[in-house]
């Protein structure tokens, strides 16, 4: 079994959608972004306060673990302990409700599924679950507020229950699976209920087949809300195909818009502006590696000046006699500003020693643009 899984619970919506997707995505780095890493870090809050409650870790060893969490990580903050709770508080919620039908309950944190009797290579890692006599719960902590994940038809969670099955139906006779999806800073907490019966029925009948197009790489690219996280949606031909039919689009006859035009582009200009703009990225990426795309070339981005010391600044100025209502805002004003209130030239005879200019992050423009060629060199020194 492979240390990542090529067609893991997480990302089932989309190569489930579109089967080629998952090998294709195989072509690129998986770069941690910094919401996941927050999300991390939430789980790992989550992870040491459920240990804690059902007694598998003293309060020693869970203030020493939250103490380094807390001084080792630039992404921790100070409500991140008020969102985890209600994570929680609602898992213990669902521990008191399992234990009132099942005594000897069983409660697993960070369990390993393995759902790969479906899915090729398939398992993942449960936050919580709970199995108790004729009903089991997946809860999962989604710690992101950018998009709302709702538990109905969830098919990451699906799967997660797939792989509990697999793994403890042996001890309970479990009729009914519950997958619960906790949404703290959204203020969400989703749950779908399906019979075990409905849930295996729909892995044999739906999900196998697609995986097993998916592992093998084959299948229909199909375009949608799932390319949203595809690492491979600068490059995909289908993705481009759909959004090129926005470009084709007739402006000649008649001369103007009417509103079903503008309905349609309306309802295709978001999703063409966020293509264009992943095709930016890839390719501003590809040319600082060295490859190059015919007619464009990567410059220095324009950048603003700044001081490089602001209390010598402020001290030499208030040596000259100019007040501190005309020198700071609510910081040091900035050199434009600074420009404005003494004039340019006292700027430069008082403060020209203190003023810098970072180089600019590189843009990628037509090659007909004035501005000299990016230096990486000189990036790579600063």
């Amino acid at each position: 079994m492979s240390q990542h899984s090529i067609l893991s619970a997480s990302s089932a919506s989309r190569w489930m959608s579109c089967p080629p997707s998952a090998r294709l995505e195989q072509k690129f780095e998986n770069n941690t972004s910094e919401y996941a890493k927050e999300g991390t870090l939430a789980h790992e809050l989550g992870e040491l306060s459920l240990r804690f409650n059902l007694s598998e870790i003293t309060k020693r060893t869970y203030d020493s673990r939250v103490k380094k969490i807390i001084t080792d990580n630039e992404l921790y903050s100070e409500d991140m302990p008020d969102y985890v709770e209600i994570y929680t508080d609602t898992c213990m919620e669902k521990v008191s409700e399992a234990k009132a039908v099942t005594t000897d309950a069983i409660f697993r944190i960070e369990q390993k599924l393995d759902f790969s009797e479906w899915v090729p290579d398939g398992f993942g890692t449960g936050d919580f679950v709970i199995i108790a006599d004729g009903t089991m719960e997946i809860c999962d902590l989604k710690y992101g507020k950018g998009v709302p994940v709702s538990a109905i038809g969830n098919k990451q969670m699906r799967l997660y229950a797939l792989g509990a099955i697999a793994e403890f139906s042996f001890l309970y006779d479990i009729k009914k699976v519950k997958m619960t999806i906790i949404q703290p800073r959204l203020d969400s907490i989703s749950t779908d209920e399906i019979s075990v019966e409905e849930l295996l029925k729909w892995a044999e009948e739906v999900l196998k087949p697609v995986a097993e197009l998916a592992f093998k790489g084959e299948g229909e690219f199909k375009t949608g809300d799932h390319c949203r996280f595809c690492r491979a949606k600068a490059i995909c031909k289908a993705r481009a195909d759909r959004n090129m039919e926005l470009a084709k689009y007739d402006f000649q006859e008649p001369k103007t818009l009417d509103y079903e035009d503008i309905a349609f582009i309306l309802g295709r200009a978001e999703e063409l502006a966020k293509w264009a703009k992943d095709i930016q990225e890839y390719a501003l990426e590809k040319s600082l590696e060295g490859e190059e795309f015919p007619g464009w070339k990567v410059v220095e981005g324009r950048s603003n000046r700044k001081w490089t010391d602001e209390s010598k600044i402020s001290e030499i100025l208030l040596d000259q006699g100019f007040l501190e209502n005309i020198i700071y805002t609510k910081k040091l004003a900035g050199i434009t500003s600074m420009e404005e209130a003494i004039g340019k030239k006292e700027v430069i005879r008082l403060l020209g020693d203190y003023i810098e200019k970072p180089q600019g992050k590189p843009v990628l423009v037509p090659e007909c643009d004035k501005r000299p060629v990016f230096n990486s060199a000189k990036a790579d020194f600063q």
